[in-house]
Parts: C-alpha cells; sequence; structure tokens
C-alpha cells in the first residue's frame, strides 16, 4: 500500500453538536463560473466555492477572454465578478486538476464558441472517460482529439448544428456539455433523459435568459424528460447566491447520524430533489433528519437541516435514486456499517469510473476496517450488526470523496481509523477538518 506523507486519522470522542455551514455547491460554481463568462454583462456570484475544482474553471475563464476576479472588500465573504467576452483560443492547454465536471463543461462550451483549445488534467483525470461526450459534441459538428479516449483532448473550431440526443444513461456532465455547445449551435438542440439527472445547467440557462425549454416527451406516462435549446441567443448577467452544497453536508449529516447523542445544524443546503437521494436514504435508515426553513435562493430550493444521532437498519436502495445521490454512495457505504442489516446499493456502475474506482476504493476500506461487503459492476452490498471495529488504514486512491468518508466512519468507530492522504479533501471541501472539529470531532495527523 501507497502511504503519503499527508495522511489523517480519526477517532471516537463523543457526541457532534453545533451550527455550521457547507461550504458553496460545486455543481453551480462551475456553471456560475462558465455562463457567466459567456453571458454579456458583468455577473456578480456569491457563496462560490472555493475548492481546488472551481479555481481551475476560473482561471480556464480568463484563459479564454473573461474577466474573472475575487471581491475580499465584500461584508458577507468573498463576491466573485465574472465579465463576459467574446472568447479566444488560450495561450496554453487548459488544466483542470482532478475535476471532471469543469472539463466537460467546458469543453462542450469551447466548442459552441468555435474556439481552438486543448484541455488536460491530473493523472486522475486522464484516466476518466471523455468518449461520452465527445460523441454528441461530434455529431454537432465539433472536431475533438482524444487520446485513447481519454485527456489529453483538443478542439478545433468548427461550425455546430443542432441535434435530437438521447442520453444512454443520465449524466448532468454529458447534458451540460451538450447543452453548452448548444448556445452556439444553429437551429434548436433536444436532449431526452431516460432518468433525470441534476438540472443546474437547465435552471441556471433560464437565469441567464437562454431560449429553454423543459417538458416529457410521450406525455406523463412516457416519463423521459425532454430538453430543448435553441441556439444563437445572447445570455444577459446576473446574481447568482450559491447554497451550500448537499455533497458535502452529507458527510456533516452522516458523522452526526452515527456519532450517539450528536444534534447538528447545516445550514443554507440546496435541497434541488435531484440532489437529495443521501438524504431521503438516510430517512428510510432511521436516521433523524428534518429540513427546515426551506426557501428558494437563486432560482433553487434551500433548507437548513437539523440531523439527530440515531439507531440505523439496512436498506436496499433503488437503482433509480443513482443519479440523485451519486457522488455520496461513499459516505452511504460508511453509513450502512453502521446500521444493522444489509444495505444494498444498485445501479452504480458509474462510481468505476470517477476520481477512482470508488466501488473497489470503498470495498476496500470497508473491509480493512472489519466491515462485511462484497461488490459487483454496478452493485454494493453491506453486512454489518451496527459495530465497527476500525483500527485500518484506507488507501484513498487521491480521492477527496473515500477519504473524507472514513474519517467520518473514524468518528464512530471502536477503533480510529487513518487515511493514506488527504490533501486532495481540498478540492471539494476546503475547512472540512477544521468544520469537523468545530462541532467536536478528534481529527489529527497521523
Amino acid at each position: 500500500m501507497a502511504v503519503h506523507g499527508r495522511g489523517l486519522k480519526a477517532a471516537r470522542r463523543g457526541a457532534l453538536a453545533g451550527d455550521v455551514s457547507a461550504p458553496g455547491d460545486k455543481s453551480i460554481s462551475h456553471r456560475a463560473m462558465i455562463l457567466g463568462a459567456l453571458a454579456r454583462g458583468e455577473t456578480v456570484a456569491t457563496g462560490i466555492l472555493e475548492g481546488h475544482d472551481v479555481i481551475r474553471t476560473a482561471a480556464a475563464m480568463r484563459a479564454l477572454g473573461a474577466r474573472v476576479e475575487r471581491d475580499i472588500a465584500a461584508a458577507h465573504g468573498p463576491v466573485w465578478r465574472i465579465e463576459g467576452a467574446p472568447w479566444r483560443a488560450p495561450d496554453r492547454r487548459l488544466y483542470f486538476g482532478n475535476s471532471g465536471t469543469g472539463c466537460r463543461l467546458v469543453i462542450g462550451a469551447a466548442a459552441g464558441r468555435g474556439v481552438t483549445a486543448a484541455f488536460d488534467g491530473d493523472q486522475s483525470l486522464r484516466a476518466r472517460p471523455m468518449t461520452r461526450i465527445a460523441a454528441p459534441l461530434e455529431a454537432m459538428g465539433a472536431r475533438i482529439g482524444l487520446s485513447q479516449g481519454k485527456l489529453p483532448a483538443s478542439i478545433e473550431a468548427a461550425p455546430l448544428r443542432a441535434i435530437d440526443f438521447e442520453m444512454p444513461v443520465a449524466s448532468a456532465q454529458v447534458k451540460s456539455a451538450i447543452l453548452l455547445a448548444a448556445l452556439g449551435a444553429k437551429g434548436t438542440t433536444r436532449i431526452v433523459e431516460p432518468a433525470p439527472s441534476r438540472d443546474h445547467t437547465e435552471r441556471m440557462l433560464a437565469a441567464f435568459g437562454a431560449d429553454i425549454a423543459i417538458g416529457v416527451r410521450g406525455g406523463v406516462r412516457g416519463g423521459a424528460r425532454e430538453i430543448s435549446l435553441a441556439g444563437g441567443a445572447d445570455l444577459t448577467a446576473t446574481r447568482i447566491e450559491t447554497p451550500g452544497d448537499p455533497s458535502s453536508a452529507a458527510f456533516i449529516a452522516a458523522a452526526a447520524a452515527i456519532a450517539p447523542g450528536s444534534d447538528v445544524l447545516i445550514r443554507n443546503v440546496l435541497v434541488n430533489p435531484l440532489r437529495t437521494g443521501f438524504f431521503e436514504t438516510l430517512k428510510e435508515m432511521g436516521a433523524h433528519i428534518v429540513f427546515e426553513k426551506a426557501r428558494e435562493v437563486s432560482g433553487e430550493p434551500v433548507a437548513d437541516i437539523r440531523v439527530r444521532g440515531s439507531s440505523l437498519k439496512g436498506v436496499d436502495v433503488p437503482a433509480q435514486r443513482a443519479a440523485s445521490m451519486i457522488d455520496e454512495y461513499p459516505i452511504l457505504a460508511v453509513v450502512a456499517a453502521f446500521a444493522a442489516g444489509r444495505t444494498r446499493m444498485s445501479g452504480v456502475g458509474e462510481l468505476r469510473v470517477k476520481e477512482s474506482d470508488r466501488l473497489a476504493a470503498v470495498e476496500a476500506g470497508l473491509k480493512s476496517n472489519g466491515v462485511k461487503c462484497e461488490s459487483g459492476a454496478d452493485w454494493l452490498c453491506v453486512d454489518s450488526d451496527g459495530d465497527v471495529r476500525g483500527g485500518g488504514l484506507v488507501e484513498t486512491h487521491l480521492d477527496h470523496r473515500v477519504a473524507m468518508s472514513f474519517l467520518v466512519m473514524g468518528l464512530a468507530a471502536d477503533k480510529p481509523v487513518e487515511i493514506d492522504d488527504a490533501s486532495m479533501i481540498a478540492t471539494s471541501f476546503p475547512g472540512f477538518v477544521a468544520l469537523m472539529r468545530e462541532l467536536g470531532a478528534e481529527i489529527s495527523p497521523r
């Protein structure tokens, strides 16, 4: 096992308590940067996640010609100001680190703007498939070069035409890449989803003034969601308030749910129904979770989430829920280890091609801490009596969600749990360790 010098250890100390806010939603932060750079005028965005992934998307927007500035003079935290401009060919390769969302969405937007550009990422991102976005973009007329279906990638300027595209599987990244390209295509592009995936791009396009319509193909009984977007329309700058990321809030909620006696309030969390599958599942497992002060912020539903320590039971998580919680399965697997009985998660094959093979990484981490589990091509089963031995050293494979998940495990396990490297946590949740310590967690260097 490769062990890096920046590992952490989490140990059980007791109940967690407090009132905290999750960092800004990563999906919305990426889209605010990209759509702001495509729009006329100055977009003002608050609550932006200032993790490595979003900062690299901001840098890409600057390289493509937009003005992107962080204003630290604001009274309630940093304000980002993004002023759109005609995009130009960047003078260097656009580097996205570990961010599949940023890279795939910017490839789509660059194709729509007709610029020539090159794209790259770190070792993990270079291993992830890019043909899933290249194929529909090439059907629109884009000229895309890949390296055996992966990064590094290149785009050559070419005119685009609208397409009708039926998504083979639900994927917000693929859908969003097509929609961003469709802004510069001739005609109206139509996308049909077999199951709904997160809809932040559609909501934000509407806020920026795009000619977008959402319906159901075949009527209500048909059930397939159809998005139509007319090309050629100008976007107009707007103001965006970014709510807290439910994928980040999931780690806080999970820690509170498995630590007896805990009582934690997570403020200002995005509760878009296409992102709340994790919280629905925790409720089914018996967790005490309440959404308080429900409201709408910048066109998105938001609430405060209160979580108390609970006695949990295993459940079957249906495959159709995967699109609404695909990033939360690693932390759900950890929660399942503290639930009495069997928890089966189906339809999760997408986890095989995330920042790591998350199914394999989670299975290995669970077993190293004495938890019975097994996995297949697209499923994971966890069997437990509700007690977790702990004491394992988990290899994170440079995956931020694997790292945070097993630190949460250590907060309620019999013995401390260690992770080999915590450096990548900052890609999505800067300040994770400090926030958890604020709630009473014991997390320290290995």
